[in-house]
């Protein structure tokens, strides 16, 4: 289980890379189509051998939509395009802020839910962090693309969003993980390819390292073995504890920045202090309120930490 645990947070920061490379030769769309399409392959075919899809399904067909539209197409385009115009480490931390927007849209939309005490300080510390790490003060050489930060925002945003319509409409179905992300990727596929211009895709296969890149690492790894893994987990550790394999893809791909070039300063250093303690305050919380409630786990993406509850 360790190894499996250590594999999902690579797993996770290693991404960023492929989207990297692979936005050097095509379009942001066409990755993010290519991602669900090789994403999808293992994942339908897991649940096929399991028996996840069934027909009774189908009555949950336009929620299946809304999470395609949303946390799957939507998602992967924005962290896709953001971290084309951002390093790769500052990617990395902006991408992993999903359970700041989670805890705000938790209080806004879930009665359930109340701001605490930590809660707000988490809030705090992560819009602090968010600022500072995108300096938009700054213009001119070096300066860090604002377009690209607000892609990176709206990604978590989109997920925190999608974790609260998660809860509210389809947790009460209680239905197998598997079977979730299968629809969700297959509905998104087609999604994907009525909205992408496949005009120069092709050019993808001048570039060795980004086709593999996108096609094993990016598609099978990184979107369908890391659901499998994560669904591992799930089974054995419970919603919470596995979702904690997500603190790694942020420091991994920190390091990878930084081997890949990335320099950070003091100002940067701050902000992903912040960010990381933030996302920690956050699911500390979380873990104290899963630990006195048991709803129905739900699951949303592979690549990141699931707001569900033991």
């Amino acid at each position: 289980m360790k190894l499996a645990f250590i594999l999902l947070g690579l797993l996770g920061g290693a991404n960023l890379v492929y989207m990297k490379w692979a936005t050097e030769v095509i379009s942001p769309m066409q990755v993010a189509f290519l991602r669900v399409l090789f994403g999808f392959l293992p994942l339908v075919f897991a649940a096929w051998r399991q028996g996840a899809i069934t027909r009774a399904q189908v009555r949950l067909l336009p929620h299946f939509l809304m999470m395609a539209a949303g946390a799957t197409a939507f998602y992967f385009v924005a962290i896709i395009k953001g971290t084309s115009m951002v390093p790769l480490g500052i990617a990395g931390v902006l991408g992993g802020s999903i359970a700041l927007f989670t805890a705000l849209f938790s209080v806004v939309f879930l009665r359930s839910e109340k701001l605490t005490g930590v809660m707000a300080i988490g809030v705090v510390l992560g819009f602090l962090g968010i600022v500072l790490i995108s300096r938009p003060w700054e213009t001119g050489e070096g300066a860090i693309s604002f377009t690209g930060v607000l892609w990176l925002l709206a990604s978590s945003m989109i997920l925190g969003l999608s974790y609260i319509y998660v809860r509210l409409f389809l947790s009460p179905a209680n239905l197998p993980p598997l079977a979730l992300a299968t629809w969700q990727m297959g509905l998104a596929l087609l999604i994907l390819f009525f909205c992408t211009d496949f005009t120069g895709i092709s050019h993808l296969l001048s570039s060795l390292r980004a086709t593999i890149g996108v096609v094993v690492g990016l598609g099978i790894l990184g979107t369908g073995a890391a659901f499998l893994l994560y669904y591992l987990l799930l089974q054995r550790m419970g919603a919470v504890a596995s979702s904690s394999a997500n603190y790694l893809a942020p420091a991994v791909a920190l390091l990878l920045g930084w081997f890949m070039g990335d320099r950070f300063g003091l100002v940067e250093v701050v902000a992903i202090t912040l960010i990381f303690a933030s996302t920690a305050l956050l699911q500390t919380q979380q873990r104290r309120a899963a630990s006195t409630e048991e709803p129905p786990i739900a699951f949303v993406l592979p690549t990141l930490a699931d707001e569900s509850k033991e």
